[in-house]
């Protein structure tokens, strides 16, 4: 398929109109409507009003008399993975859920050879792991302007999350773990030997513990946990992924995915970025965009009622073909400090509430499990060592450089609200780049498609672009600006220092094993960082 690069109407105002194209066309979708409302309440909030977050966390100088649990996990979506991989090493492990512990009903994509983490920690037998894969597809595909680049085994698989969950829960139980669903984390007192929790029920009050005691509290609520939030003092993110969707029948037959495509100029200040997957029901299309968090940026229901505008262009159909069978919306922030270093003792943050994932994804799920043996092995240590003070703590959530330099890339995808830049600039852009990525073969295209960034194939592709296209550096300054660049370099520096750290680390095994247990932790902790760090965890 190619793509005109051209709109195939006038944009809309990104403001919404008493029974806009989105509320026509979603009102027959129970709920939807009113937690799109919801949702851009909350989008709105972010964007104007002062961030005053509440005070969850408090510390005590008292010792809590007895500790109950090794390990309180709040969060169960993505938490029920650590949960059940430290659970059969034999820790007492509890988990706080504010709803039903389910997973929804739409896929989450990845690749193929990321699941086997899943199967190495003992989570799900090679059984499991396939009654898990719901969908599965190939080629996928880069569009920018009129070019198309294909790949193969790039998030490419669909985890259905429903039996996924379902499968980890009862491994969970049927191991000794407890979980308390319909119960939210209300408040925290961290100790000095551990952390005294206190968990809300949505009802049957009595159902839960007046107190919760625990060695560790890891902190799985998500990017708006009460606990982050508290921990970033309220900061406004620095970024914004917007997204909206949905999954529907009725779209000519097409076995292929988009892994990101944009076939439209920059327009009301944003530039539009298009994915689509196969699914098990029907197929799901996204449009999204990156911005930061200014009173002027769109709503959701804005946003929706342009991808009802450009849908039928993007995937030539006809909307009245359609039948919709679920909504899919929501809003990713993104901060430049990040993941999260937690200011307590005994707690930690995962997952999205740690922001270990780079302002272009906003799929928590392929970071959790890229980062799970690590995390695993870690907390493991952290708890057998009783290594749970702040320091020891950090080094399991460090610096990665291969994440900080894909600021660069997002700043370079999106347009302040004050700035002018020529309509194809951004996609011009992204099209010599990846025209040079697809030059130097999958070995640099499929990591950094995984949201993986490596020194030597991010040198080559720079090199590569500079020499095809001399004028892209002054093109991009404009817009990003000699702070941004500068900035880049520091941690471009950072990640060529970490590679080389990685390839020496073989090298301190020898020394490392004849420190005290306690220095082999904080020395593992770093060998684990520059490894990650420098995108050498990934395995194509």
């Amino acid at each position: 398929m190619m793509y005109q690069f051209l709109d195939p109407s006038p944009p809309l105002p990104l403001s919404p109109s008493p029974m806009s194209l989105t509320e026509t066309l979603l009102a027959t979708l129970p709920s939807t409507l009113e937690g799109l409302q919801n949702a851009d309440e909350r989008w709105r909030s972010l964007r104007q009003d002062p961030q005053t977050p509440a005070t969850v966390v408090t510390e005590s100088p008292n010792l809590l008399p007895t500790v109950e649990w090794d390990l309180v996990i709040c969060g169960g979506t993505l938490g029920i993975l650590l949960a059940t991989a430290l659970v059969q090493r034999g820790y007492r492990i509890l988990v706080l859920e504010q709803g039903i512990l389910r997973g929804r009903e739409q896929e989450w994509n990845i690749s193929r050879q990321e699941l086997d983490n899943l199967v190495a920690l003992g989570l799900l037998t090679t059984t499991e792991l396939e009654q898990a894969i719901a969908s599965e597809f190939n080629p996928v595909g880069i569009r920018f302007n009129q070019q198309e680049i294909w790949v193969r085994d790039v998030l490419n698989v669909g985890v259905d999350p429903v039996y996924l969950l379902e499968t980890l829960k009862q491994k969970f139980l049927r191991a000794g773990g407890q979980l308390l669903e319909q119960v939210r984390f209300k408040q925290a007192i961290v100790h000095p030997n551990g952390v005294e929790v206190q968990g809300e029920a949505r009802s049957h009050p009595d159902s839960v513990p007046p107190s919760i005691t625990t060695r560790l509290l890891l902190d799985g609520m998500g990017h708006f946990s009460p606990i982050t939030q508290q921990a970033r003092a309220g900061q406004k993110p620095d970024a914004v992924c917007l997204v909206v969707g949905t999954c529907a029948t009725g779209f000519p037959k097409n076995d292929s995915a988009d892994l990101i495509a944009s076939f439209t100029p920059i327009q009301n200040q944003c530039q539009y970025f298009w994915e689509a997957f196969p699914a098990r029901d029907g197929r799901t299309t996204y449009l999204f965009t990156y911005i930061d968090a200014e009173p002027d940026r769109p709503s959701l229901q804005s946003l929706f009622d342009e991808y009802f505008r450009l849908l039928p262009t993007y995937q030539q159909v006809n909307l009245d073909s359609l039948e919709f069978k679920r909504a899919l919306f929501g809003f990713f922030p993104c901060y430049r400090q990040s993941p999260l270093q937690s200011p307590w003792a005994h707690i930690l943050a995962i997952g999205d509430s740690s922001g270990a994932q780079s302002p272009l994804s906003f799929g928590g799920f392929g970071s959790m499990i890229r980062h799970l043996e690590r995390l695993t092995v870690g907390i493991d240590q952290a708890l057998s060592l009783n290594q749970l003070d702040r320091p020891a703590l950090a080094v399991l959530q460090p610096y990665q450089p291969n994440l900080q330099v894909t600021w660069l890339f997002q700043k370079t995808m999106s347009v302040a609200m004050d700035q002018s830049l020529p309509a194809n600039q951004i996609n011009q852009l992204l099209a010599d780049i990846f025209q040079e990525m697809q030059k130097l073969g999958d070995p640099v295209l499929k990591p950094f498609l995984q949201d993986v960034v490596q020194f030597g194939s991010l040198s080559q592709t720079l090199t590569h672009a500079a020499i095809a296209h001399p004028l892209l550096i002054l093109n991009i300054l404009p817009q990003v600006g000699w702070l941004a660049l500068l900035d880049w370099m520091v941690h471009y520096s950072a990640l060529g220092g970490f590679a080389l750290l990685h390839r020496l680390a073989p090298h301190l095994q020898p020394w490392i094993k004849q420190r005290s247990v306690t220095q082999q932790y904080f020395w593992q902790r770093r060998v684990d960082a520059w490894k990650y760090g420098s995108g050498n965890d990934y395995h194509g």
